[in-house]
């Protein structure tokens, strides 16, 4: 081949390699907020603040937990009966039963571990991955 036949074959392989790049980049979910805010129904009414944004489905909060956590794995994810929750790198997803289905709430993690600090306690590590400090005594003093 020539030096030109090589040019077009690698200029049609960069147009490709662009477009499926477009593709991704607006049709795909790169997070559990993306994964939520494209399957699930919008529900501003029932908004906390500005820090959490509601979501509805018709399903128990179980079923949503799993399609949600078999998409995205959590860093830590804490069950009762008040409901599920989810934590990851950067945000919470908060799964609470409702009369028609489930309530799911989306909110960066710093506003979210305040409000449910209550309920998810010593469950949830901080920031990534778990960071309790081990070691024995006198450790980290």
């Amino acid at each position: 081949m020539t030096y030109r036949r090589w040019f077009v074959v690698g200029v049609v392989f960069a147009v490709i390699g662009a477009l499926v790049a477009a593709f991704a980049i607006f049709y795909g979910n790169f997070s559990p907020r993306g994964f939520v805010q494209d399957r699930y129904d919008r529900a501003s009414a029932r908004d906390i603040g500005g820090a959490a944004v509601a979501y509805m489905s018709s399903r128990r909060p179980s079923q949503v937990a799993e399609e949600i956590t078999d998409a995205w794995k959590p860093a830590d994810r804490y069950v009762d009966g008040s409901g599920v929750y989810l934590r990851y790198d950067d945000d919470s997803v908060v799964i609470l039963p409702v009369a028609a289905g489930s309530l799911i709430l989306l909110e960066k993690l710093d506003t979210a571990y305040p409000r449910y600090h209550s309920t998810v306690g010593n469950h949830w590590g901080w920031g990534r991955g778990n960071t309790v400090r081990g070691g024995g005594p006198g450790s980290g003093k």
